[in-house]
């Protein structure tokens, strides 16, 4: 349990916070700190073929120990942290035997990590978690992941008596701005298929994730004495506001859950003469995607036919569910499953309400469903990884790759 409590501690330690307003990739030149630290880790433990390209993207191989011909198969992990919360001087708190109770992660600042209020803690009685102390996220996603990856590969290296084909590893910068994959080569990569581990709680494996888009809307209004406006001013304003009403009131994130779709506004600035609203459109049934794509149409020529087309809109697809790349091989999530329970966990197969880099590397020929990493509460102070979950995603690994063997 140390040992991947220590590598663990050494990834998240490191400050790899990636940044949306870079054109650059990766898009922060910290992300190069763990890139190159984990590509003399590749060296040290034994893998072949450690690559490292111009934009940080991470390959390796474990050679195949069969006579037998064997599919090729990867991992992938990203090395970058999310932008919406510090991850600079990550102090990580190591929580042994957890006994259910609160656990104070800054009493200076009255942080607590409460099972009252996130009751998953309660699953992990008797375990050792990892959180933060308050101040920063964690980084387990999806530092855990490459942990997980790392130490599989390097118990396969030491445990030669189990049988394996080709496993490839890559680890990637910006997943967290939805640009992990935008790079990736999956002609260099060489694997038949492959498994993202970056999901959350343990047993999570998907393979369906939202079909995606954005939206930015601007308007543009008139400014006229509002004393002598009368048939004169056009307020942007307040025409942003009759398009956020005529989007369906109930059809948002907190409101939706499953396989529900959602219309998202998370920007909205302005004054008189200039507003703009972005919003992200979600659905898993590609059917129904197009059509929230097309209200959003309807409702902009809508207020443009009253307002003088005044309103631009700027409507972009995103990503889009992978399952429609994942059935045909579906022996693929099968092998994960059967993975799992061969080792006492109970799959917990369902879709993922986001989005992930298995998805664009699926629509690029590199069928790739979502396996669990083990962490909760992503993105903020409240984030933390039960060890014994992230010991149970290496033996998931290590089995998946024994699986495929014998196949």
């Amino acid at each position: 349990m140390q040992h991947i409590i220590d590598r663990f501690i050494s990834y998240i330690t490191i400050d790899t916070q990636s940044d949306a307003s870079s054109d650059a990739t990766p898009s922060t030149e910290k992300q190069w700190d763990l890139a190159n630290k984990l590509v003399k880790e590749l060296q040290a433990i034994g893998l072949s073929d450690v690559t490292i390209d111009d934009n940080a993207y991470i390959m390796a191989t474990l050679p195949s120990n069969v006579d037998h011909k064997v599919p090729t198969i990867g991992f992938i992990s990203h090395f970058d942290t999310s932008p919406d919360f510090s991850g600079t001087n990550v102090n990580p708190q190591i929580i042994r035997d957890y006994d259910g109770k609160d656990i104070v992660l800054n009493k200076e600042k009255d942080i607590i990590l409460s099972s009252s209020y996130f009751d998953d803690l309660l699953q992990y009685i008797g375990q050792t978690l990892i959180t933060t102390d308050g101040t920063t996220l964690l980084g387990a996603d999806d530092k855990a992941g490459i942990a997980e990856i790392v130490t599989a590969m390097e118990y396969l290296i030491n445990n030669p008596k189990i049988k394996h084909g080709n496993i490839r590893i890559g680890f990637t910068p910006d997943e967290e701005i939805g640009r992990g994959a935008h790079k990736f080569d999956v002609e260099k990569f060489g694997a038949e298929w492959a498994y993202t581990m970056d999901g959350s709680q343990i047993g999570e494996l998907e393979y369906e994730n939202f079909n995606a888009a954005g939206a930015k809307i601007t308007i543009k209004g008139k400014s006229v004495h509002p004393g002598y406006a009368k048939g004169k001013m056009v307020n942007a304003l307040l025409i942003a506001n009759k398009i956020i009403s005529d989007l369906p009131k109930h059809e948002v994130p907190e409101e939706t859950s499953g396989r529900e779709g959602f219309f998202h506004v998370h920007h909205f600035d302005g004054e008189i003469e200039n507003a703009t609203v972005e919003l992200i459109i979600r659905d898993h049934d590609l059917k129904r995607f197009e059509q929230r794509k097309k209200l959003v149409e309807d409702i902009v020529q809508k207020f443009n036919n009253e307002y003088d087309n005044c309103i631009g809109l700027e409507l972009k697809d995103q990503y889009f569910n992978m399952k429609e790349k994942v059935k045909p091989v579906f022996h693929i999530v099968e092998t994960a499953k059967k993975a799992m329970e061969d080792i006492g966990i109970i799959p917990i197969i369902k879709p993922i309400r986001g989005g992930t880099d298995g998805s664009q590397l699926s629509y690029m020929g590199l069928p790739c469903p979502n396996i669990f990493a083990g962490g909760h509460n992503f993105h903020g102070k409240y984030e933390y990884v039960p060890v014994e979950s992230m010991q149970k995603a290496v033996e998931v690994i290590v089995r998946i790759c024994e699986l495929t063997a014998k196949q």
